[in-house]
């Protein structure tokens, strides 16, 4: 798995490229970080060369330690992050360098050493604030005692960590993004022009508005149906569906699916002729006996004949990602799972991938793995003087075999290797069997779309370039709706947002081997920060199978995992207007 590393330094040329649209504030091509220009304007508490375009600060603390790394130096709340200034090298240090939007939850903690039996204890409490981030890092600052730089920095977290509203957030502070791209509906239309082989036309904004966008070829039509999204208002506003479907029955097959997300195609194979289609759960009913003759003459219509010559009809594989229990527990409230007898020339599969709550569970034990057994822990140990100076390579078999176990334990690891079987299996069956594969969850937006856009990236080599990955992600995570305002733990259009952890800890320390002064501490934090929400690394979990593709293959990529970092650092930051809702319909409004 490739660990999330903390941003990188800032220089002057990291200057951010919003917009008062989400998509104008989501310019892919602002990651191409050298060639924004350098801010050059007069700051008063920091120097300009650390600040970001339009980036200003909010309240500052000195003299604070990241325990982390036993550093002294400047804690800066800004408008786009909390930012660390050694004191030492007057540079940014990015392990204790996050952006706002990238904090999951904080908590302030008092720490009192231990004191010898007996003994009236006089040594004064430690001031702690506890960062919990969406990026797997937990980091602490120190504060000094009988001071109020703690309160000021956690009151300044209050008001700008989670804005109410999704117009305060940084992105739209920086005016409108300097670069030109085509809009995100052309560059849809051009991808669906890709799969359909009519790569001689190229969509326009004109073509969008008028509706004049329905292209077809022998088996395969672009639909515009959606076109105000009036169908499903989480699906794109084009759809690619066959050619012998009629709107009116595409129509019709949207009232038996959860959410009104019919079954439509996301990938053509250009050879064998087989398709990769996705949609949500069937609403069969608690007695799974109700069926829809659109719906099914809709997945039928996915069988297309095979490219042999004798005119046979090829097999159609339902895949459905959850564990068959909890499909068919899914029936109690409407949906369900397909019956293979209803489906011409069907075989149902399921593939036993947990729910989001278990996602997010799993993440967190993850989290506090890496924070355990790694070398800037926020107890201020290394993972070297925990284990008693004995590296793994070194023997120390024991350390090692609890490490493993408590890796093993998170149950992150099981999980990744179930999205990537999943994505494998589907490959293997489209191309060795030139079989159609239909893929849906609950909703058909989290793991639908892990287990589609990773079957994507490994049967078409375009998608594993710089250009195809973008356009990957378009089509099928923001196009297809994955949710990133609820999954990611945003503000919503609406101004509704989840609340942070605020509550207090106090923890008792034993002395540490790194500062004898202070003290290593166990933090005592709540668990019910997302007990309630529908917060889940769900996209995250995506990039790290990505990641493991990209370590087993890493000649069939133009990018590196360097890229990849730098990518999930933009989408967790909310730096740009890209990945800010659930929706596509709302992010172009």
């Amino acid at each position: 798995m490739a660990a999330l590393r903390p941003p990188r330094s800032v220089s002057s040329r990291d200057s951010s490229d919003g917009s008062e649209r989400l998509d104008g504030a989501g310019s892919w091509d602002a990651l191409e970080w050298t060639k924004i220009e350098p801010v050059t304007r007069s700051v008063s508490h920091v120097n300009s060369e650390f600040l970001l375009e339009a980036e200003r600060v909010i309240e500052e603390g000195h003299g604070v330690v990241l325990v982390n790394r036993d550093e002294a130096g400047t804690l800066f709340v800004t408008n786009f992050r909390l930012l660390f200034l050694s004191d030492g090298t007057r540079n940014i240090v990015p392990l204790g360098t996050i952006p706002l939007a990238t904090i999951e939850k904080f908590n302030k903690m008092v720490v009192k050493n231990q004191s010898a039996p007996r003994q009236i204890d006089r040594s004064p409490t430690r001031r702690l604030l506890q960062i919990i981030g969406k990026d797997m890092r937990i980091i602490v600052f120190g504060f000094r005692p009988r001071t109020k730089q703690r309160r000021v920095i956690f009151d300044a977290l209050l008001r700008c960590a989670k804005p109410a509203r999704i117009w305060d957030l940084y992105a739209f502070t920086c005016g409108p993004s300097k670069f030109s791209k085509p809009n995100s509906k052309v560059r849809l239309l051009n991808e669906y022009f890709r799969l359909l082989g009519k790569d001689s036309h190229c969509a326009s904004v004109s073509m969008v508005e008028e509706g004049s966008f329905t292209l077809s070829n022998d088996l395969w039509r672009i639909s515009n149906t959606n076109s105000n999204y009036t169908v499903c208002s989480s699906y794109p506003f084009a759809l690619i569906v066959p050619k012998s479907i009629s709107d009116e029955e595409v129509i019709q097959a949207s009232t038996f699916r959860a959410r009104c997300r019919i079954p439509v195609v996301s990938w053509c194979h250009p050879g064998n002729g087989a398709v990769l289609a996705r949609s949500a759960q069937p609403l069969v009913g608690l007695m799974m006996n109700m069926r829809s003759n659109a719906d099914e003459k809709l997945v039928a219509s996915l069988c297309t004949q095979l490219v042999d010559g004798k005119g046979s009809r090829r097999k159609l594989y339902i895949a459905d990602a959850r564990p068959r229990k909890n499909a068919l527990a899914n029936g109690a409230m409407g949906g369900g799972s397909e019956s293979s007898s209803n489906y011409f020339h069907s075989e149902i599969v399921f593939f036993g991938i947990d729910n989001i709550h278990a996602m997010r569970e799993s993440f967190a034990r993850l989290r506090d793995y890496l924070d355990t057994h790694g070398a800037t822990s926020s107890d201020g140990m290394s993972s070297f003087l925990r284990h008693g100076g004995s590296t793994w390579g070194g023997g120390n078999l024991s350390s090692m075999s609890a490490s493993v176990s408590t890796l093993g334990d998170s149950g992150w690891l099981i999980h990744v290797q179930s999205v990537l079987a999943g994505s494998a299996w589907i490959t293997a069956r489209i191309a060795l069997e030139s079989a159609s594969v239909l893929v849906h969850c609950s909703d058909g937006w989290d793991r639908t779309s892990q287990l589609v856009s990773l079957a994507n990236l490994m049967l078409d080599p375009y998608y594993r370039t710089f250009a195809g990955f973008q356009a990957l992600v378009e089509k099928d995570w923001l196009a297809f709706g994955h949710p990133f305002s609820d999954r990611i733990g945003m503000p919503s259009v609406s101004g509704t947002s989840f609340d942070l952890n605020r509550q207090s800890s106090t923890g008792n320390l034993s002395s540490s081997p790194v500062r004898q002064s202070s003290g290593s501490f166990t933090p005592q934090t709540s668990n019910t920060s997302h007990a309630q929400n529908n917060y889940s690394p769900i996209f995250l979990q995506w990039v790290d199978c990505v990641s493991q593709l990209l370590r087993m293959y890493p000649f069939a990529f133009e990018f590196s995992s360097t890229f990849l970092v730098d990518f999930l650092d933009c989408v967790l930051s909310c730096r740009f207007g890209n990945f800010l809702c659930n929706r596509l319909k709302k992010q172009l409004k």
